[in-house]
């Protein structure tokens, strides 16, 4: 019988030191990728609890309260329900936009 065919280079496994290296490197990577994630999910937790604070909260719960005051000539309470959830809602998206670029410049992400 002969001996099976190696495709790989000898030279490709001499140095040790070289997959220590990419081992460190992947294990720095996810590191780094779980990190992201991370700060991504608390980021998207807070502003999903704000925005269901100010729509659900403001809208329906205390409206009654809010409604002691007016904007625009309408009851606060009745407002946040028509459109003060929605302008919350566009600018939680657009200060996740500002943040999620911030996020990904630092751990260098971005294009």
């Amino acid at each position: 019988m002969s001996e099976p065919i190696s495709t790989a280079d000898p030279g490709d496994f001499e140095n040790g030191a070289d997959r220590v290296d990419a081992v460190e490197e992947t294990q720095e990577t996810n590191a780094a990728e779980g990190a992201y994630w991370r700060e991504n999910i608390r980021l998207l937790v807070g502003l999903m609890a704000i925005w269901f604070t100010v729509s659900f909260g403001c809208g329906i719960l205390f409206r009654d309260f809010l409604d002691q005051f007016s904007l625009g000539g309408y009851p606060l309470g009745f407002w946040f329900a028509q459109q003060g959830a929605v302008y919350v809602f566009i600018a939680l998206i657009i200060f996740y936009v500002v943040r999620m670029k911030q996020i990904e410049r630092k751990y260098d992400l971005d294009d």
